[in-house]
């Protein structure tokens, strides 16, 4: 089993999930805004607590998983940030790679947070994670999302539909 690491950057920690992130994870999952790109739909708590417990059931099945992102100086909630196996099936050829993904409070949006969390993300993986290519999957409407993919190295390798909508897939390789 994989002790997950905690994470730095200059204004961010991205730490291991702990059970008592549930109450912040359940607001974030259930706010309209922030789910508007990912489903579309706000999630019911006993989801989103699926999701934390799966973030941080990732790193005993396959050595990587999710981080809940928090500001540095003040200690507080903001997203998560990682890589999941989702199992798509989307693309067989892909199905099994590492999916990035990122999420943060409304609060957070536009502040380059994600770009930050996402960039001490991929620091980790491209010293540590044993997968040389890495996927992420955002709703062609999530320009935000998308910008942050692109200036993180992943470069789109697909358009097709997810759930009934338009998504990208997008590629990168260790390094950048």
């Amino acid at each position: 089993m994989t002790t997950p690491p905690t994470l730095f950057t200059a204004r961010l920690t991205l730490r291991p999930p702990r059970p008592d992130d549930r109450d912040a994870v359940c607001a974030l999952w259930g706010d309209p805004v922030v789910t508007r790109h990912i489903g579309g739909q706000p999630l019911p708590n006993r989801q989103a607590w699926t999701n934390l417990l799966a973030m941080a059931g990732h790193w005993a099945f396959f050595g990587y998983g999710g981080f809940i992102v928090e500001d540095r100086e003040s200690g507080g909630f903001i997203g998560q940030v990682g890589f999941q196996m989702f199992l798509r099936g989307i693309d067989p050829s892909r199905e099994t790679l590492p999916e990035a993904g990122w999420v943060l409070a409304k609060a957070a949006h536009g502040l380059g947070y994600a770009t930050e969390a996402v960039a001490g993300l991929l620091a980790w993986a491209d010293a540590d994670l044993h997968a040389a290519t890495t996927v992420a999957i955002i709703d062609v409407d999530n320009t935000a999302s998308i910008a942050v993919a692109q200036k993180s190295g992943y470069r789109q390798i697909a358009r097709t539909v997810y759930n009934d909508k338009p998504i990208l897939v997008l590629e990168r390789r260790r390094g950048g």
